[in-house]
């Protein structure tokens, strides 16, 4: 089993890696489109780091930083409910957030999309944040 898992996390890091050189576009969610819910979304993930997220994060988002989620992925299903529910992830310019969803497509989740112009927007739009 152990083995089995080091496989998978492997392939996890190869196909983040290859994506990396080219990485795949994603559908974009607005801010207005997450504040006023009109895209249902089932988890908002933030990937950036714990003290990141500590000084501040888009409300109801859930910390899993980028480099864990290929060992988190058990923890990803019970917050959103199922792999086809919808998720928004986030991160403070886009890297992070983009090598996550790399990850999440690749692990078979379905309806992804990365918050347009992440942290760093919803910041400068002086949008609500908790802490």
């Amino acid at each position: 089993m152990k083995v089995f898992n080091a496989f998978k996390i492997l392939f996890l890091l190869l196909t983040i890696n290859i994506a990396c050189a080219n990485p795949p576009t994603f559908n974009q969610i607005s801010q207005q489109q997450l504040l006023q819910k009109t895209v249902p979304v089932q988890l908002i993930l933030d990937v950036r780091t714990p003290e990141e997220f500590s000084q501040g994060h888009v409300p109801g988002a859930q910390n899993i930083p980028y480099d864990q989620v290929p060992n988190r992925l058990d923890e990803i299903i019970k917050l959103s409910g199922d792999k086809n529910a919808p998720i928004a992830v986030y991160c403070r310019s886009g890297r992070r957030a983009g090598k996550a969803l790399t990850t999440l497509k690749a692990s078979g989740f379905m309806k992804l999309f990365h918050l347009q112009g992440d942290m760093n927007a919803w910041q400068a739009s002086k949008l609500p944040i908790e802490k």
